[in-house]
């Protein structure tokens, strides 16, 4: 038994190793700070846009009533396409002037490499905001506050340690 554990340890190891060094990603804090719009709550999706515009993932989506997916059309023309599941990515909708905290989780090797984060917004019965905000994915881009252009009035991302 003693002689097999020394060949197995060292296994074990390895193996751990390759699929950390797979799997590197960053899980950061994101904060969404609602304009205080009058009306419904509103429902914000937040993907990962590759390099040339086009929808990668899914990150988080703030609203748990699939029914009301078809007002962030954009991002449900993807989504329809793609089938992702999305259970574990929801949270309730966001009134206004509320603010919500959620981690999302972003992949390490498109950090710096063209890719953007999009917060798309839609209210019923309002106005869609196909880019209300839109983050580089960038070193720097994750640092600062972006400003929204729609019912979101601002996004601020801190890195989890």
């Amino acid at each position: 038994m003693k002689h097999s554990s020394r060949f197995l340890l060292p296994i074990v190891f390895a193996l751990l190793f390759t699929v950390n060094a797979f799997a590197q990603t960053s899980k950061y804090k994101c904060l969404v700070q609602m304009d205080g719009y009058r009306g419904e709550a509103a429902y914000v999706v937040i993907s990962l846009i590759n390099p040339q515009g086009a929808y990668d993932k899914t990150l988080y989506v703030l609203g748990p009533d699939k029914q009301w997916y078809n007002t962030l059309k954009e991002w449900h023309k993807y989504q329809t396409k793609t089938k992702a599941k999305l259970s574990a990515i929801t949270g309730a909708s966001i009134a206004g002037g509320d603010r919500a905290v959620h981690v999302i989780e972003i992949d390490d090797a498109k950090l710096n490499k063209g890719y953007k984060l999009r917060f798309e917004s839609a209210v019923e019965e309002q106005k869609y905001h196909v880019t209300d905000v839109e983050i580089p994915l960038t070193t720097e881009g994750l640092a600062e506050r972006a400003t929204g252009k729609g019912y979101v009035r601002f996004v601020k991302l801190s890195k989890v340690q």
